[in-house]
Parts: C-alpha cells; sequence; structure tokens
C-alpha cells in the first residue's frame, strides 16, 4: 500500500503544480495581452498550494526529507533514542490528526452554512478538503516514518539497554 500511496502522492504534486502553473500562467497572458484580469485564478492557485503544501510535506516524511537535529539523536543511549523517536512520533501525529480534526470540523461549518467562495462560487468545503486530506497523509507518513526509525535501531544492533 505504501508504494502506491506513494505513486499517488507524486501524481497528486504533479497535477496540482502543472494545474497552478497552467492557471497562472493564463492569467499572466490575459491580464498583459487582453487587458483581463481572471478573479478565479487566485482562489485557485492559493487552495490548490494549500494542498500541494501537505501532500509535498507527506512526501518529504516518506522520504526523510524533512528538516531534523539529529545531534541529540546520535549521542543519546539506545533507550533513551527509542523514547525520543516514540515521544517525536506521537507528538508530530497528534498534530497531524488535531489538524484533521479541525479541518473536518471547518469542513462541516462550511456546508451548515452554504459557504462559496467569490469569484467561482463553488462550495467553500471542496477547497478545505485539503487540509483533513493533507493531514491524514502527513498523521500515516509520520506513523510510518516512525516505526521504520524505530526498526532501523534494532537491525542496527542497537538492542542492548
Amino acid at each position: 500500500m505504501s508504494k502506491w500511496l506513494g505513486r499517488l502522492e507524486e501524481v497528486i504534486v504533479v497535477f496540482t503544480l502543472l494545474t497552478m502553473s497552467v492557471i497562472a500562467f493564463i492569467n499572466v497572458i490575459t491580464r498583459n495581452f487582453f487587458d483581463i484580469s481572471l478573479a478565479f485564478t487566485e482562489e485557485v492557485t492559493v487552495n490548490l498550494f494549500v494542498f500541494l503544501t501537505f501532500v509535498g510535506a507527506a512526501i518529504g516524511v516518506r522520504l526523510h526529507a524533512h528538516l531534523g537535529f539529529s545531534l541529540i539523536l546520535e549521542k543519546v543511549s539506545s533507550l533513551l533514542r527509542r523514547v525520543l523517536i516514540g515521544f517525536i512520533g506521537l507528538i508530530s501525529v497528534i498534530f497531524f490528526l488535531i489538524i484533521v480534526y479541525y479541518g473536518i470540523d471547518m469542513m462541516q461549518f462550511q456546508m451548515k452554512i452554504n459557504a462559496t467562495t467569490p469569484a467561482l462560487a463553488w462550495p467553500r468545503w471542496i477547497f478545505s478538503m485539503a487540509l483533513p486530506i493533507g493531514a491524514g497523509l502527513c498523521a500515516f507518513r509520520t506513523i510510518e516514518a516512525t516505526f521504520k526509525e524505530w526498526k532501523s535501531l534494532s537491525v542496527k544492533g542497537e538492542d542492548t539497554l
């Protein structure tokens, strides 16, 4: 499932970035050559950027490309290293699950009041789906990365306490 999900994440990032680029390019062309500004382009690109950021963060966690400070982990005992890895993973997952919870709450509120976007008049919850979906991907990838890192300690022969 992880490989399949990884490919899906990459396709989403490519499609989202391509869509944002095309929309922004079309807006530049119409504004400079036809003196017409397409108001919806900012609305779409900003909301797609949120989605792109979360899915990109999930890819970063999967590839261990996120920023990290490993000096402390390298200098402590194996037992403390395991505790720190577990604690960091737990705090990260809790953070992403809070974003999922409040993202869903926000979507439900937007559905309840029938909130629409200013330019396109689309239901606002459609764009808000980026929060819970993206944060859910990040939570899944954080759990996966935590277990991989925990397992790598056992493989390296650092089981001794």
